[in-house]
């Protein structure tokens, strides 16, 4: 099942988990420097039992020495029934880990992110036995990010203000911008942007905007890719032929590791070994 387009918003935090150390200034929260944060394994992973499947974890150290943990959700409009499950998630984890717990809801409108605001209390008005105080972080809050050279210094921040943007008229300024600064970065670390980016626009104009920034940028990557595949293949193939040669018996061990490796340049470094060595275990030292 495709994901709805704001849970692309707390994805951004699997993807950069420091994000909220460098967010939590601009959005007035009060709490001290985060030196370490460690992402947590949630519902998603199928590894908790927090009745909420959709959301981002943290485990945070601050300059202090204090320890907190992080919840993320996202929300996409008002919704009645939702506080009551914050506070539900919230107290599981508070009790699961017995860890400080925060809360911080992601919107994308600011209607949304003011209704997120309101304190969620249960019991007497007088004296309610449990009270709720989520962070939030919305258009309302967290201006969009139309500068190259802030975008280039934080691309996660910038996607994530060009989600929580995407019928601005500035969007456009705002997306290319974020585009450059993705063609600058490796793929392992543009990618799940750029993925994440698209997916949260998904139902806006601003997406064709997205796509035709990326397209020449995909069709690079993926022509790099079957060209790093095919040396691949090459190199492995030229290892096995020297091997066969050379009269080496293969073992499941070796013909896995060969099949397994995917790198041109440690294929080829396997294929140079494989010239000189008395044993096919010899190839592999130091691997």
């Amino acid at each position: 099942m495709t994901s709805p387009p704001h849970h692309a918003m707390f994805r951004v935090f699997q993807h950069d988990p420091d994000l909220f150390g460098r967010m939590a200034p601009r959005l007035g929260i009060a709490v001290p420097a985060i030196v370490e944060t460690t992402p947590l394994l949630s519902a998603a992973d199928g590894s908790s039992p927090v009745a909420c499947q959709w959301n981002t974890q943290l485990h945070l150290k601050t300059a202090g020495q204090e320890e907190l943990q992080l919840l993320i959700e996202a929300q996409d409009r008002r919704d009645s029934d939702k506080p009551v499950h914050w506070a539900h998630h919230v107290a599981y984890m508070w009790s699961r880990r017995r860890l400080p717990t925060c809360l911080l809801i992601l919107c994308a409108d600011a209607e949304t992110a003011r209704w997120a605001e309101q304190p969620v209390s249960s019991g007497p008005v007088q004296s309610p036995a449990l009270t709720l105080h989520p962070f939030v972080a919305g258009p309302h809050n967290l201006p969009l990010v139309t500068d190259q050279d802030e975008t280039r210094t934080d691309p996660a921040l910038a996607a994530l203000s060009a989600m929580m943007h995407p019928a601005d008229p500035a969007v456009g300024t705002a997306l290319r911008a974020l585009s450059a600064a993705l063609q600058d970065l490796p793929e392992v670390l543009a990618h799940p942007l750029t993925d994440l980016t698209d997916q949260a626009l998904r139902l806006h104009p601003a997406r064709h905007v997205w796509r035709e920034l990326m397209l020449p940028v995909v069709r690079e990557r993926e022509y790099r890719r079957v060209r790093a595949e095919g040396r691949a293949d090459s190199a492995r193939e030229g290892l096995l032929v020297v091997l066969a040669t050379r009269g080496f018996h293969l073992g499941d061990d070796v013909r896995r590791r060969v099949a397994g490796c995917h790198d041109p340049g440690t294929l080829r470094r396997w294929l140079l070994r494989a010239v000189a060595a008395q044993t096919p275990e010899e190839i592999f030292e130091d691997e």
